[in-house]
């Protein structure tokens, strides 16, 4: 079954006419939607380095903060969004400025929970930049949370995955917050 097809037996389901004027195109639609917000699949996050490693004396804090994403919640199919945070301290090589939104673009345009994907973005860098360290940080709203359920709109989420001395060193781990106006 396509998507189309799919979501045409879900406006059955709901009691929709899916062939009423204002529905007749929602079908393919959705299917193209999906698509589109589902794309992180399509392409390795490994595809669009393209060679953009650079060897370089270099060992100060790099950060990109307030990416803003949009992704799907896994469990109900509902959008969050917001804002994705990212810094290496190189260890002999750095990577082009694009690629790290570009990164996490493609892990937010896949089914996800939040935490799973600050994670995704931080064990991708630490694995092929071999930095001294990885700091991502995401906050998101939740529409599964705000529309349905326990129906709360003004919550945020805010998740942390920190590698090598943003781990392990304190000082480090407070600059970076601090940078991205988090501390």
């Amino acid at each position: 079954m396509t998507i189309a097809a799919a979501v045409r037996e879900i406006l059955t389901e709901i009691g929709e006419d899916p062939d009423r004027q204002g529905l007749q195109n929602t079908p393919d639609r959705v299917a193209r939607m999906y698509k589109e917000l589902t794309a992180g699949y399509l392409i390795s996050p490994n595809q669009i380095i393209n060679g953009a490693i650079y060897d370089i004396r270099y060992d100060e804090m790099v950060v990109v903060k307030d990416i803003e994403f949009y992704s799907l919640c896994e469990h109900h199919l509902l959008p969050f969004f917001g804002k994705c945070s990212v810094a290496y301290i190189p260890d002999g090589k750095v990577i082009g400025l694009s690629k790290i939104p570009r990164i996490v673009e493609i892990f937010a345009r896949r089914l996800q929970i939040q935490e799973a994907m600050t994670v995704q973005i931080a064990d991708f860098l630490n694995d092929i930049l071999k930095p001294q360290g990885v700091a991502v940080v995401a906050e998101a709203y939740h529409l599964c949370m705000a529309m349905r359920g326990v129906e709360k709109s003004e919550a945020s989420m805010l998740t942390s995955s920190m590698r090598g001395v943003f781990k392990k060193d304190e000082r480090t781990r407070i600059e970076f917050l601090s940078l991205i106006g988090k501390r």
